[in-house]
């Protein structure tokens, strides 16, 4: 079992900040009169995508898909959208808590680029390279981080701790 330790990996104001950030690289990468299609990867990602898109100076519409992994086959997961969310000749993004071996993310793009969208698009906001098995295209990265278990800012362990404002290690007992 793991528990909270008490270090803070990334701090909440960072986060805002990066989170802005972001929000502005992608408004620069959308035409002004743009709409952007974007898709929130639950439940890892809700909090993060919601501070996200009232950032983004563009228009967009939102949904949501969530990912149901496979504990048996690797990047194997089933991708059910909450509700219809249409993304043929959309500009769509896709937001994603965080990226460590690649595997479901590519599976997850391929499903998506059968759909047609005109653009796929991807933020993650974090990015644990180490674990990285499979090469995926991802257009915006919060932050690299070491491959370590972390909670906080929408990811749990357990369904705990998604409600932190920041980023935190967990230690095992």
């Amino acid at each position: 079992m793991r528990r909270l330790s008490p270090e803070i990996l990334i701090p909440a104001e960072k986060i805002r900040a990066r989170v802005l950030d972001l929000a502005e690289e992608i408004g620069r990468d959308t035409p002004e009169d743009g709409e952007i299609a974007v898709l929130i990867v639950l439940k890892g990602a809700f909090v993060f995508g919601a501070d996200l898109v009232r950032a983004i100076p563009r228009r967009t519409r939102i949904g949501f898909l969530e990912s149901h992994k496979d504990p048996h086959k690797r990047g194997m997961a089933d991708f059910v959208f909450t509700h219809p969310f249409p993304i043929e000749g959309a500009d769509l993004l896709v937001v994603e808590d965080i990226l460590d071996s690649g595997w479901t993310m590519d599976h997850m793009f391929a499903r998506l680029r059968a759909r047609r969208p005109k653009r796929l698009r991807s933020v993650v906001l974090l990015d644990k390279t180490p674990r990285r098995e499979v090469q995926v295209p991802i257009d915006y990265v919060g932050f690299a981080i070491p491959d370590v278990w972390v909670v906080g800012y929408g990811l749990d362990d357990g369904e705990a701790f998604r409600n932190l404002p920041d980023v935190r290690f967990t230690v095992e007992d």
